[in-house]
């Protein structure tokens, strides 16, 4: 549980400091005030990476040279100071000098916000879905991830730089991509095993019981040795100039009664989906690692109908602890939600 949260040089905020309420911190105020920023740090001390932006000189106020985000969580006090090349991680006073040993001591988080509508319109974004969940399940995955993505990063380049393609360089950056990629399936499959009874439950209550939904896990190459793979399409690469097979073409695919919801289902099925997956993250990333995650929700409730506002309140893991923004407490006091209340303007917090 994180008890409190200390922000200095992030985003908008020369210094802040908050107290989340072990249940349920309400953040209430107009746009453009702050909300979102004093949630992406917590997002940033337990995980660190934003939500929002992946590079690190967006998350500096503007005029310093780095960023402090601190707190505690369960007894422990976590540290991460950043600038826009390097970061500083420290647990209880001690330096970590690898982010893996950070990460395997922070706690677990679910984001939401209107933005995972998108996971029913790209599979960038269903992939993105999978990392950040398989990365605080699975402690090898982040370390095969980034190998992969190195090396995929350079396979492309080799395809690209020259007239006459150099296999030779391709097929080495292949045989890495391979020996990193055995490690993403087997835990992404993994994953969406334990999403698909969630999914399917927590659609079933948004829906009251008038939908069925599934997700299964589609690969991005038919199996085996990926760098064999990749030799027999060495033709149409030379085309297209880019690596054609490989987990970073993994998805998922998604369907509502037996349809592909991606293509047709309507706005507010794909609502629903998009929540449902979220709910199935939390309960999965419970399951996995024995405690419920830090839930963080970016101005979603407000968006919701009563129905799925209540169901969804209903499907969080119990004990999640939940920090929500919002510009409005009107459906909050409809809801009867208890917890703290903060006030945020122009970068400030005031309770109440």
């Amino acid at each position: 549980m994180l008890t409190e949260l200390f922000l200095r040089d992030f985003r908008c905020f020369t210094e802040c400091r908050l107290e989340p309420h072990p249940a349920l911190t309400l953040l209430v105020g107009r746009n453009a005030q702050g909300k979102t920023s004093l949630m992406e740090a917590a997002c940033v001390l337990l995980r660190l990476q934003s939500p929002r932006t992946s590079a690190r000189g967006d998350l500096i106020r503007l005029g310093a040279s780095t960023c402090l985000v601190e707190g505690a969580l369960g007894g422990l006090r976590l540290r991460c100071a950043q600038n826009t090349t390097a970061r500083r991680l420290a647990v209880d006073g001690a330096v970590c000098g690898r982010s893996g040993d950070y990460l395997e001591q922070s706690g677990r988080v679910v984001w939401m916000d209107h933005r995972d509508m998108n996971l029913l319109r790209g599979g960038e974004h269903r992939r993105r879905f999978l990392d950040f969940a398989a990365s605080q399940l699975y402690p090898d995955y982040l370390k095969a991830l980034r190998g992969y993505e190195r090396a995929l990063r350079g396979r492309n380049h080799v395809l690209k730089k020259d007239a006459v393609i150099s296999w030779r360089q391709a097929d080495a950056f292949a045989r890495v991509m391979a020996g990193f990629a055995g490690t993403l399936v087997e835990r992404r499959a993994q994953l969406v095993a334990a999403l698909r009874p969630q999914l399917a439950g927590a659609h079933a209550a948004l829906s009251g019981g008038a939908e069925s939904a599934e997700v299964e896990y589609a690969p991005g190459f038919d199996g085996g040795d990926l760098a064999a793979g990749l030799a027999a399409l060495r033709a149409e690469e030379q085309r297209q100039r880019v690596t054609l097979a490989g987990p970073h073409r993994d998805d998922l695919r998604l369907t509502i009664n037996s349809l592909d919801a991606t293509t047709y289902a309507s706005e507010g099925q794909q609502r629903s989906m998009a929540v449902a997956l979220k709910v199935a993250q939390a309960r999965a990333l419970e399951s996995g690692f024995g405690k419920a995650p830090l839930l963080l929700v970016d101005d979603v409730f407000g968006e919701l109908d009563t129905h799925r506002r209540r169901a969804l309140l209903a499907l969080l893991p119990a004990g999640t602890q939940k920090i929500i923004t919002t510009t409005s407490l009107d459906w909050a006091d409809a809801d009867g939600l208890a917890g703290r209340v903060c006030r945020i303007e122009g970068a400030r917090i005031a309770e109440g």
